[in-house]
């Protein structure tokens, strides 16, 4: 696998798409903040992780639904292993006017485009999430 991070972002849509309760995906530091940054913006419920029946270790994500809608509409990624984006501070984009949000991978952690703008830092431009 080329890209894990897409195969995450991938296995979130298709579930939340199929009304499935929960996604399960390969545990990694980088996919746990997604979850996190994704969890304290109200798009997934919660997410802890586990191992499967090998032993590997896992990331469990709970979905979350709203009026039996799910709360991702739509997640994208922007930066790839064959072109990476790099955004300057100033340059961070609004997501749908602000309905959404940008993920960025900084030297601080990942972050949201609000904390980036905030803090003044720029970074690779991780996914967009509405």
């Amino acid at each position: 696998m080329t890209d894990p991070i897409s195969d995450f972002l991938t296995r979130l849509r298709n579930a939340s798409k199929a009304r499935r309760e929960e996604c399960a995906a390969p545990y990694s530091k980088l996919k746990e903040g997604l979850a996190a940054i994704l969890k304290a913006e109200g798009y997934v419920a919660d997410y802890s992780t586990g191992a499967d029946e090998l032993g590997h270790k896992t990331l469990v994500v709970k979905l979350k639904y709203v009026d039996s809608a799910p709360a991702i509409t739509g997640i994208r990624r922007m930066s790839t292993p064959g072109r990476r984006l790099y955004c300057r501070s100033g340059e961070i984009s609004l997501v749908l006017n602000g309905l959404g949000i940008s993920i960025l991978s900084t030297s601080k952690g990942l972050l949201k485009d609000q904390d980036c703008r905030r803090h003044k830092l720029g970074g690779e431009l991780i996914c967009n999430v509405w």
